[in-house]
């Protein structure tokens, strides 16, 4: 019986694929949706022997399946935003506490244990809606915080700035974690300097500001925030990880996930470090839906496990693509 905890004891390449393909092959015969899609491609899960040689199921399979490994019930349903009459994702989590495991033992990895800051959260649009994964991550962020200085913001700007003025006076480590055009509006109200406070940006611009560039992004929020860096959380709703930017505009990933970059015009080829392609991500916290996903993102690897964000595919340009699509 495989015991879920392994995924987090994960020290080393051969550590990395030796679980990764015995998740795998519980997926393969356990997951129905996968099941089917391996049978389409003809592909034997038995015969596989490396993660390089593992279909990733296109994520755009999560808007027309329920995406389910064993048969745990429902505990707790994750979807995406979307504009009005778009389908949404929707991720059927079956075991909410293996959740809030992977994203804290992710966080110590990256910053240490949560009990050592206080969590300011600027996410109006994610407040604004069910579902997001997002504000359920930050949640167990503020709870694990044990501050009570810990909460979320959703306009009231004077009162977070404020307490984030406060709170810097008190010389302890804080969060503060915003979507992109919050703590944009934010800095055009508010300028600081904040020497104790990581300012983290989860993305998210479109439809409420004009787009800019990352490196862009940062520099006004360095100018507006008094820091030298600013952080980023790289994450989804259909996974159960996130990989970290401390400052210079990549990401790393935990020991149990990896990012594999794509041909844009074979997306069962890989390329080689450093060139752009299509993000697939292998979250082996996913065990009870999918650990394998070939995303809408463009990226660059550049390490195991440190990688860029590049943008978003445009599938009317990317030949390809349909060959990761079944109706």
């Amino acid at each position: 019986m495989f015991d879920s905890k392994q995924i987090f004891s994960i020290q080393s390449e051969e550590d990395f694929q030796n679980v990764a393909l015995e998740v795998f092959r519980y997926q393969a015969q356990e997951n129905e949706v996968y099941k089917n899609f391996l049978n389409f491609l003809n592909v034997d899960y038995k015969k596989i022997q490396h993660t390089n040689e593992i279909p990733f199921l296109p994520i755009q399979f999560f808007k027309k399946f329920e995406i389910i490994s064993g048969n745990r019930p429902i505990e707790k349903i994750f979807s995406s935003s979307g504009t009005t009459g778009t389908a949404t994702s929707k991720h059927l989590v079956t075991d909410l506490a293996l959740y809030h495991y992977s994203l804290e033992k992710c966080f110590e990895q990256f910053y240490g244990p949560l009990s050592d800051y206080t969590i300011f959260a600027l996410l109006p649009s994610y407040l604004e809606r069910t579902g997001s994964s997002l504000i359920d991550m930050v949640e167990y962020w503020i709870e694990k915080s044990g501050s009570n200085k810990s909460g979320f913001y959703l306009y009231n700007h004077d009162e977070l700035y404020e307490n984030l003025v406060a709170h810097e006076k008190t010389g302890k480590k804080a969060i503060l974690i915003g979507v992109s055009f919050a703590l944009l509006d934010f800095v055009e109200e508010y300028k600081m300097q904040l020497e104790h406070t990581i300012v983290m940006e989860t993305g998210g611009m479109k439809g409420r500001k004009k787009e800019i560039t990352r490196q862009e992004l940062h520099t006004i929020l360095k100018n507006g925030f008094g820091t030298e860096e600013i952080h980023s959380e790289y994450g989804m709703t259909e996974l159960l990880s996130q990989g970290y930017s401390r400052g210079d505009l990549t990401f790393k990933s935990p020991n149990w996930m990896r990012i594999l970059i794509r041909e844009t015009e074979d997306p069962f080829k890989y390329v080689k470090e450093g060139k752009t392609g299509g993000v697939n991500v292998i979250d082996l916290a996913n065990y009870n839906s999918i650990s394998f996903i070939a995303t809408d993102d463009l990226g660059k690897k550049i390490t195991h496990n440190q990688f860029e964000i590049l943008g978003r595919f445009d599938h009317s340009d990317v030949r390809g693509c349909n060959l990761l699509v079944i109706e």
